[in-house]
C-alpha cells in the first residue's frame, strides 16, 4: 500500500517510514501525530502527548486482544506493567483511558516506564529523510525542515517538542483516513508475522465501542428453549428461560473476534460477568457445549427451520444437518478439533483460565 502523492511535497520518505521496522514504535508514533495534528489541530506537540496517544492506541491490542508485539518490543511490556500496577480495567473506554493517562503523565513512575520512547523514536522516525545520520545530526538538520522532513525536534532541557512542517499540514488533514489506514495496514503485516495463528488481526487493532447485535443468535436459542422447555446453563446447571439469559462466547470474543453460533451458548447471567474474557476448562465444559448444540440443532431442524445462521456451522466442515445426524462421538470429535487448538493458542497469548465459583 502506498500513500497519495502530492503536487507540493515529496511523499517518498514518508512512504518508506515503516521499512525495516523491528518494533511497533513507529506505527503508533505516526498514529499519535496524526491524531494530534488532524483531530486536535496541533502543529506544536509535546512529545509526552504523542506518547499518551501511543499508549491509548496500543492498549487494546496488548491488554484486551493479547496480541504479541515480539520479544524486543518495550512498548508492549511497559503497557502490561502499567495495567497491572495501576489496576486499570483492560476494557476501559478510550476516552476514560486518555483522561487517566493525562492525569498520570507527570508521575515519576509513568515517566520511568515510557521515557525510553523519547530517547529514540522522534529521531529514528525521521531516518528516511536523514539516512545514516546520528540523533544529534537529525535534530540539527530538522530545524530548517531539511529534505522536506515531517517535523523539527525542539529540545529544552528535559522538555521535547515537535513542530510540524507547514508544508505537511494540509496533506495530513486531506489524507487523514488513508494515512491511518496506511499505518494500520503496515502494523497488521508486522503483527501477522508475530501472531501467525491468531484470527482476524486487523479487527484487533482497535476495540470497537459498539458490538454487533446477537438478535439472530438469540432467536435461534429462544426457538430451541420454547420447543424443548429444557435448556440448562452448562456452567451452573440452572434451567434457562426465554430472554432471561446471556449469550456467552465460549472462547472469548476478544480472541475469536466473531459471533458464530457454534461458539455461543445461553448462560446464567451471573456467569457471563465472572467468566468475561477468560477461557473455560475444556475437559469439563466442552462436552456440555457440544451436547447442548447437538440437541439444539436437532430441535431447530425438527421445527422445520432452516435459517441462514445455520451456515455458521460450516466452519466445522459439515452442514448443520450433517452435524445433527452424527452420533455424539463423531460430533464431539469435530468440536475437539476446532476448540482445542483455539484454546491452546489463546493460553499461549496470555488469556487466563476461568474458575467457576458458582
Amino acid at each position: 500500500m502506498e500513500i497519495p502523492q502530492s503536487k507540493y511535497l515529496s511523499t517518498r520518505c514518508l512512504n518508506r517510514v515503516f521499512n525495516n521496522t523491528v518494533a511497533t514504535f513507529k506505527y503508533y508514533w505516526f498514529l499519535g501525530i496524526l491524531d494530534l495534528v488532524v483531530i486536535q489541530r496541533k502543529t506544536h506537540m509535546n512529545v509526552w502527548d504523542i506518547m499518551i496517544s501511543m499508549v491509548v492506541n496500543a492498549w487494546f491490542p496488548v491488554n484486551y486482544f493479547r496480541l504479541s508485539f515480539g520479544k524486543s518490543d518495550s512498548l508492549f511490556n511497559a503497557i502490561l506493567i502499567l495495567q497491572k500496577e495501576k489496576n486499570i480495567p483492560i476494557n476501559i473506554s478510550t476516552n476514560q483511558l486518555m483522561d487517566i493517562l493525562k492525569n498520570m503523565v507527570d508521575e515519576p513512575e509513568f515517566k520511568r516506564l515510557f521515557s525510553f520512547l523519547k530517547e529514540n523514536v522522534p529521531y529514528w522516525f525521521l531516518s528516511p529523510w536523514f539516512p545514516q545520520k546520528t540523533k544529534t545530526e537529525i535534530v540539527t538538520l530538522s530545524q530548517t525542515f531539511e529534505n522536506g522532513c515531517l517535523y523539527k525536534i525542539e529540545k529544552n532541557n528535559s522538555m521535547m517538542q515537535l513542530e510540524l512542517s507547514p508544508i505537511w499540514l494540509s496533506y495530513l488533514q486531506e489524507n487523514y483516513t488513508i494515512l491511518r489506514d496506511f499505518a494500520y495496514w503496515n502494523l497488521t503485516l508486522f503483527l501477522q508475522i508475530r501472531n501467525p495463528n491468531v484470527p482476524n488481526i486487523p479487527n484487533k487493532l482497535i476495540k470497537s465501542e459498539v458490538r454487533n447485535s446477537l438478535s439472530n443468535q438469540r432467536t435461534f436459542w429462544n426457538s430451541v428453549i420454547h420447543a424443548n422447555n429444557q435448556v440448562n446453563c452448562i456452567y451452573t446447571g440452572r434451567k434457562l428461560e426465554i430472554n432471561h439469559y446471556d449469550l456467552d462466547h465460549f472462547i472469548p470474543w476478544s480472541f475469536v473476534s466473531h459471533d458464530l453460533l457454534w461458539n455461543l451458548m445461553p448462560a446464567d447471567s451471573s456467569i457471563n460477568c465472572s467468566k468475561n474474557n477468560k477461557l473455560p476448562n475444556l475437559q469439563e465444559y466442552l462436552p456440555k457445549l457440544a451436547l447442548a448444540h447437538h440437541a439444539a440443532l436437532k430441535t431447530y431442524l425438527k421445527l422445520g427451520k432452516n435459517s441462514k445462521i445455520l451456515e455458521d456451522y460450516l466452519s466445522f466442515g459439515h452442514t448443520a444437518q450433517e452435524l445433527a445426524g452424527m452420533d455424539f462421538e463423531h460430533l464431539y470429535d469435530c468440536y475437539e478439533q476446532t476448540f482445542i487448538p483455539m484454546n491452546q493458542i489463546a493460553l499461549n497469548m496470555g488469556f487466563e483460565s476461568w474458575k467457576n465459583t458458582k
